[in-house]
């Protein structure tokens, strides 16, 4: 007889199989690769590595997640999630949480020499794309738009059966690749000042300032509508698309941030703290950042103004620190270094200014909502495990209350790991405000009633 503690201690071939083991070894030479020419600070032959080391990386994930979704039984597959050392704080989990902070502390805080190896590996690429030399941001962005289209591909094999994840996934790697990567390589091509689509103020302070609305003002014939587009955007289609579709439309169907957050950022979204402490540290930070670039912005016109006579040397000073505290520290070494530890949405919970004004937008006067039919919960959690900003959903559906917070961002992961269709992602045809007060009255009708009975 076979003895039983022998069976207990033999490992679970269904854990990883063969070809899942092979294509781990093909995504890893790839990144070696990586490794090597950064090392060595000079790229070999750049464009066959190159070419040879994304291939390998993509050939490695694709393998790899057909094995993980197609060859077993249907459904989101979060298996092992609380189990894995990647997924949960384990050894793998710290050690990518310091490689990934390591990376962007480099980044920010370092001069571009240390980046020699791969800004020549880079240079063919962005020779082709931009007609000049690769820097390390132009190679920052092209490992940012290839983690958002590799992992994009995983995330819509995982969430193949849910057409609402499959189109919000694709918008954000056409917004990430077009809007965000090839269409400002475009405009340098055509000796246009560089400019991202994607993002605006507040999220990017600098498009608010004086000293934007200078450069682009006289840059080309054409940047000026650069300014008058950030603008818009902020002050007109902000409010508006808000309004119609909650802050979705832009936190996971547009924004860079929350693109790679929903895609390379999912194997860790059910570590974000669902504490109501979490929920009130939240709120204290996030409107803080919103009040310091509101502050910013207002000294530097102010400076502009006075041509420096008022808080001159101040407002450049509080300037600096807070693109390296905000938009450096905060943003990408603790926003994506620590998706392994606190949840694949940091920034976008406790930081980002944009999130807090549409988060304002959404909580006081949207359409949008996730409604809930409670009399189907089951509490079972899942919907509160894999919200990425922490919300615990399960209490607003256990008493069927409809989820309306401004951290919010429409995901509808939520909905889509129920397993009774408790959850809905909803436009209504009166707002919040007004639905509110149509509750008000009905609350107060049915106590009349009860007092006359």
């Amino acid at each position: 007889m076979k003895d039983a503690s022998l069976s207990l201690a033999t490992p679970n071939p269904a854990l990883t199989t063969g070809k899942q083991k092979l294509a781990l070894a093909l995504a890893g030479l790839g990144m070696l690769l990586l490794m090597v020419v950064w090392a060595a600070g000079n790229a070999f032959s750049p464009v066959p590595v190159l070419i040879a080391s994304l291939g390998l990386m993509c050939a490695g994930v694709f393998v790899f997640v057909r094995e993980e979704y197609l060859t077993r039984p249907e459904g989101i597959k979060n298996n092992r999630v609380w189990f894995g050392s990647l997924s949960a704080r384990g050894v793998w989990g710290w050690l990518a949480a310091v490689v990934l902070s390591g990376f962007y502390t480099l980044l920010y805080f370092f001069p571009a020499e240390w980046f020699r190896g791969l800004t020549d590996l880079f240079d063919p690429l962005s020779q082709a794309l931009r007609a000049r030399p690769a820097d390390k941001w132009f190679v920052y962005g092209s490992l940012y738009t290839f983690s958002v289209l590799v992992m994009g591909v995983k995330f819509m094999y995982k969430y193949r059966h849910n057409r609402y994840q499959l189109l919000r996934t694709v918008s954000v790697m056409f917004f990430q690749t077009g809007f965000s990567f090839l269409i400002p390589a475009f405009m340098q091509v055509m000796n246009q000042p560089e400019y991202y689509f994607t993002y605006f103020w507040p999220l990017k302070d600098y498009y608010g300032s004086p000293g934007a609305v200078q450069y682009y003002g006289h840059a080309t014939g054409i940047s000026i509508w650069f300014i008058v587009f950030s603008a818009l955007m902020t002050f007109v289609a902000t409010p508006v698309l808000t309004y119609f579709f909650g802050k979705r439309w832009y936190c996971s169907w547009v924004c860079g941030c929350g693109g790679l957050a929903e895609t390379a950022g999912d194997p860790f979204r059910h570590l974000s703290d669902k504490s109501l402490k979490a929920w009130k540290i939240e709120r204290w930070m996030i409107y803080s950042v919103l009040a310091a670039v509101v502050l910013l912005t207002g000294l530097l016109w102010l400076n502009s103004w006075k041509q420096g006579g008022v808080l001159g040397s101040f407002s450049q000073t509080y300037s600096s620190i807070y693109g390296y505290v905000i938009g450096m520290a905060f943003s990408g070494v603790i926003g994506v270094g620590f998706y392994p530890l606190m949840g694949s949405r940091v920034w976008c919970r406790f930081g980002c200014p944009q999130a807090a004004i549409l988060g304002i937008f959404q909580k006081k006067k949207s359409k949008f909502r996730i409604t809930v039919n409670g009399g189907q919960c089951i509490s079972c959690g899942n919907c509160s495990t894999y919200c990425e900003m922490g919300i615990d959903v399960r209490h607003y559906a256990q008493r069927g209350q409809d989820i309306v917070r401004a951290s919010c961002v429409g995901c509808g992961i939520c909905a889509a790991v129920c397993p009774r269709g408790v959850l809905r992602l909803e436009g209504a045809t009166a707002d919040i405000g007004q639905r509110a007060g149509t509750l008000r009255t009905v609350h107060v009708k049915l106590e009349d009633v009860k007092i006359l009975g």
